[in-house]
């Protein structure tokens, strides 16, 4: 993967300050190895947009603000979620961490002046995915999935290159990953996931049909 500076120059310009404001916060709320998480989406975003023929500029920045909350305590996600009137499920209550991304959206729009409505959903459905999102948040929630320090087995590397051949497809099949992971770990599934899985099953098999 290429060093983010060397896919998109921005130059001397208010996106990079906005970046170098942004790494600076992340190094002081987010450990050190998350940083290294985030780059990697940051970068990994960049490249699949630049494949989907996608705004490279909203890619990096959802990619780089995708964690913002994910080191808030839970009861810190619920308040705030609660404020902004989100509609909160039981498996929400019961795993508050899940709000991280939505509650990310906030932190974007609140404490770093981020108005771009299309970065603002591409953050908030990095976690849980969206029904009918948009390609956008599509391409930041397989880079959280798929950056390179996820892991090198063979299953992440056809992930990968699904990924780079048909935007849709990927999300039903790292969906699927996603799913297999949290029932062999017993853990509770959000219907969020699920409704996103479908979706984009539904949408992959519809245009496998008529092609």
């Amino acid at each position: 993967m290429s060093d983010f500076a060397t896919i998109v120059e921005f130059g001397a310009n208010p996106a990079t300050e906005l970046r170098e404001r942004t790494i600076a916060w992340l190094q002081e709320n987010v450990s050190e190895h998350r940083v290294q998480h985030i780059l990697g989406v940051e970068a990994t975003s960049v490249e699949l947009a630049q494949i989907y023929g996608l705004d490279v500029e909203k890619a990096a920045l959802a990619g780089l603000m995708h964690d913002l909350a994910k080191y808030f305590k839970p009861q810190k996600l619920l308040e705030m979620a609660k404020a902004e009137g989100l509609e909160l499920d039981p498996v929400d209550l019961v795993n508050p961490h899940l709000l991280h991304a939505d509650v990310g959206a906030i932190v974007a729009r609140d404490d770093f002046q981020v108005t771009d409505h299309e970065v603002l959903m591409a953050i908030a459905d990095h976690t849980l995915g969206r029904p009918g999102m948009s390609a956008l948040s599509c391409v930041v929630f397989l880079a959280d999935s798929l950056e390179p320090g996820r892991g090198d087995d063979q299953i992440l590397q056809d992930l990968r290159q699904h990924s780079r051949q048909n935007l849709i497809t990927a999300v039903w099949h790292t969906c699927d990953y996603g799913l297999q992971h949290l029932i062999t770990a017993r853990k509770q599934i959000h219907p969020r996931t699920i409704r996103t899985r479908n979706w984009a099953m539904s949408e992959s098999l519809k245009a496998a049909a008529s092609s």
